[in-house]
């Protein structure tokens, strides 16, 4: 079992608090340091932040209606390339994006590689 005590700091407000984590790991402490298991830590949320928070926000997946067969496999691939490429095109902010996108479907085609006939 490990602890990790962090300070956190809401980016909008300002806040601070101070916070307590919790983790069960298999690792013993011959196989992993502290700061090998604060790296595999942060790592795990950069995943879950970068592409599981926007998976269930942005694109409200846990609310999806498709459960038939394999197209929940196929609506999360979709959302994963989906979220690819906007990040490959340079976005930060994934729902900025979405909705910049969305009011001009035009870019969106653009950005893909798809360009309108003239």
């Amino acid at each position: 079992m490990l602890k990790l005590r962090r300070v956190v700091t809401d980016k909008r407000t300002g806040k601070t608090r101070r916070d307590v984590g919790y983790g069960i790991t298999s690792l013993g402490p011959e196989r992993a340091t502290p700061a090998q298991l604060l790296r595999l830590w942060r790592e795990h949320w950069h995943v879950e932040n970068r592409l599981h928070w926007v998976r269930d926000v942005t694109f409200d997946e846990d609310r999806s209606q498709v459960r038939a067969g394999h197209a929940p496999q196929v609506m999360a691939a979709l959302c994963d390339v989906a979220i690819s490429v906007l990040r490959l095109s340079g976005a930060e902010n994934i729902a900025a994006a979405c909705r910049r996108y969305a009011a001009q479907p035009a870019l969106a085609l653009a950005t893909v590689g798809v360009r309108r006939r003239e």
